[in-house]
């Protein structure tokens, strides 16, 4: 097999197509589908399994897959480190990004990397800290903002800081300014679903006081959780910084949980072992410069550097 090879069937692989992935690569459906054939006979086994909705890889293809994404991904960084060695870094870096971090982060972060480092492209995936874990697993992405560390083999989790999480009412609310979770105990709530990260800690919060929440409504999105108890469907649970324009204009009102408060961190998570960038090391540094720079001028509201452990 040759790097030609690899990288189209690593396109075949993610486009789960040989057309799409055809189109993307510029290069003819028969061709691409003849070197499939080509790299299946030379192995001796079978790569993907074909059907009309496209293709899927099988377990020798899955693992062929994992294994021509880390070689691309090391010749790649080979050639750029050699190309940049007497320059400034460049290059893609691909970062992972929870929607709520991305909100605060990626302008910021994007803004500091094109002053810093202009010839740096940052890709940045928006998604539940669940996908992004697997895309790091994966080598799909270089680095990550969690509100976890990872637990998988190899990977590095530095907690750059924790930021204060609020139970939030419809603004007409006469709440109180600090109160007890056990306050919660018959109170309806809207809440992310249990794959939610955020989930798991509320419930593990609730159950340490011996109930769970009173669900009224489960539902995956900040912006719809905050409509919906401004609406009157429940209370919630959210981080200060995502409910302050809406304390700010009245919509919602919040109230602190009575010390030591309820917090999450904010991990910065990146592969110990696999090569690394010269490019992928300055967005590391400049990740947690940006972190640390939101929290000092305030605008990652209810937030605290992490305390000695």
């Amino acid at each position: 097999m040759d790097t030609k090879q690899l990288r189209y069937f690593l396109a075949i692989s993610e486009a789960g197509s040989i057309t799409r992935a055809a189109e993307q690569l510029g290069v003819a459906q028969p061709a691409l589908s003849l070197h499939v054939k080509t790299m299946e006979a030379a192995l001796d086994t079978q790569l993907l399994i074909r059907s009309k909705s496209g293709v899927v890889p099988t377990e020798a293809g899955t693992l062929l897959t994992q294994r021509a994404r880390a070689i691309l991904d090391d010749l790649a960084r080979a050639e750029d480190d050699i190309r940049t060695l007497d320059a400034d870094p460049m290059g893609e870096v691909r970062i992972g990004l929870p929607g709520t971090i991305s909100n605060i982060v990626a302008l910021p972060l994007i803004e500091l990397t094109h002053h810093r480092y202009p010839r740096i492209r940052l890709n940045i995936a928006e998604a539940m800290s669940g996908f992004i874990g697997g895309w790091l697993d994966e080598g799909r992405i270089d680095l990550a903002v969690l509100y976890a560390p990872s637990t998988s083999t190899g990977i590095v989790s530095e907690l750059l800081l924790e930021e204060e999480l609020v139970i939030v009412w419809p603004g007409n609310t006469e709440c109180l300014a600090e109160m007890s979770l056990a306050g919660l105990r018959d109170v309806p709530m809207v809440l992310p679903s249990g794959a939610h990260g955020l989930r798991k800690l509320i419930d593990r919060a609730c159950a340490s006081l011996g109930f769970m929440p009173k669900l009224a409504l489960e539902i995956d999105s900040y912006v719809n959780i905050k409509r919906l108890v401004a609406d009157g469907y429940g209370a919630s649970i959210l981080p200060t910084h995502a409910v302050l324009p809406e304390t700010q204009a009245g919509t919602l009102a919040v109230s602190r949980v009575i010390p030591p408060g309820l917090w999450r961190g904010a991990w910065l998570v990146h592969p110990e072992r696999r090569p690394a960038t010269r490019a992928k090391e300055a967005i590391l540094s400049l990740t947690g410069e940006t972190i640390r720079t939101l929290h000092k001028d305030g605008t990652w509201a209810g937030a605290r550097l992490p305390r000695a452990r």
